[in-house]
């Protein structure tokens, strides 16, 4: 799920694009900073970018045969586009289970998934494509439009959850060091310990959990408690 906007940006028709720019642009969340929406809890960022448009645009665009095709051989004009991206709420019923009776080609039993946006995220989807289209009016764009994507849960994300960290073995898998309550020995450290991660890139936070669990095994590991 992800919306945002999309406009035209007049002028610099002299220039042109070769290989890859480093001018993507990351917006960090400002929803339910200071103030709390009435609509949804937390927020969302965006990112995006301007590029020329291509050929694609001939989609949109009136004409066939020879002249349609040539005029879609220059480039066309320079557009930006906001893509906004938010977080899912961690909630019980969200969840993933071993399923008692199915099992795989290898006898291992089956995922249950149970998984589906909330209001909340919904809410959230349909402000954050309004926000973009009035920053694309306010900075001049022209023929602005909107989009919202609204997939099911599981596309364009960061893997969280399904052995979440806690302080209740009867409520979580791990403890506050990523320790599995019941094998000593095993740490997990990747995205499962999470069931959030707000709407920022979670990478640098597990590799700092790593680091954290590992200082902590080694310690352990002096002790002769692990």
């Amino acid at each position: 799920m992800g919306g945002g906007a999309q406009g035209l940006i007049s002028g610099m028709d002299d220039k042109w694009v070769y290989g890859r720019r480093p001018n993507g642009i990351y917006l960090p969340r400002f929803r339910n900073v200071s103030e709390q929406h009435p609509d949804f809890l937390r927020g969302y960022a965006y990112q995006g970018g301007g590029s020329r448009t291509g050929w694609a645009r001939g989609n949109d665009m009136p004409g066939f045969g020879a002249d349609f095709k040539h005029a879609l051989r220059a480039p066309g004009p320079w557009q930006f586009r906001f893509y906004g991206f938010g977080e899912c709420l961690p909630r019980e019923s969200n969840q993933v289970s071993l399923d008692p009776d199915r099992v795989d080609a290898w006898g291992i039993p089956v995922l249950n998934i149970q998984c589906e946006w909330s209001d909340n995220e919904r809410a959230a989807l349909s402000d954050m494509s309004i926000q973009a289209a009035e920053m694309l009016e306010a900075a001049g764009a022209s023929d602005i439009s909107t989009f919202i994507e609204d997939n099911p849960p599981g596309l364009t994300i960061h893997e969280m959850g399904t052995a979440r960290m806690g302080r209740d073995p009867e409520t979580s898998v791990l403890n506050g060091w990523n320790q599995s309550w019941d094998v000593p020995n095993l740490f997990v450290t990747d995205g499962a310990c999470m069931t959030s991660s707000g709407n920022q890139n979670p990478s640098l936070t597990y590799m700092a959990l790593t680091a954290r669990a590992v200082d902590y095994a080694v310690k352990q590991i002096s002790d002769g408690r692990l």
